[in-house]
């Protein structure tokens, strides 16, 4: 039974994402610039068209945002590879694989003074 329930629920939240991600890719052109109201209205459209709770609906376009960013990269992380303090990024077109340090991660990109974090914002 509680297989059922959390199939259901992982069902769920691929569907209500996959509808972030049409949503975010449909509107991106109007918001050249501002990812930040990009985000808040696919948030929005989450929560009022089609009734995602808030702490899911921000979850679920933050996953989507980074796919549409991504989408166009062709690095992928090696999750078997990888570890708790290293991350092994590969390049499958030219056979390149890096490992980056967990802390390099976090100093240059997660703790850089200028990282902009996406969050919903309320006018």
């Amino acid at each position: 039974m509680n297989i059922a329930i959390d199939t259901n629920y992982q069902e769920y939240q691929a569907t209500m994402q996959r509808a972030a991600l049409a949503y975010l890719d449909r509107h991106q052109g109007e918001h050249l610039g501002n990812d930040q109201l990009l985000f808040t209205r696919a948030v929005q459209h989450l929560l009022i068209s089609l009734e995602v709770p808030l702490h899911m609906a921000e979850k679920l376009v933050s996953r989507a945002y980074g796919e549409l960013k991504s989408s166009n990269n062709r690095h992928q992380l090696d999750v078997d590879a990888s570890s708790d303090t290293v991350a092994v990024i590969t390049d499958p077109a030219s056979g390149l694989t890096w490992a980056v340090p967990v802390s390099l991660i976090c100093q240059r990109i997660i703790n850089a003074p200028d990282n902009r974090r996406l969050r919903l914002v309320t006018q």
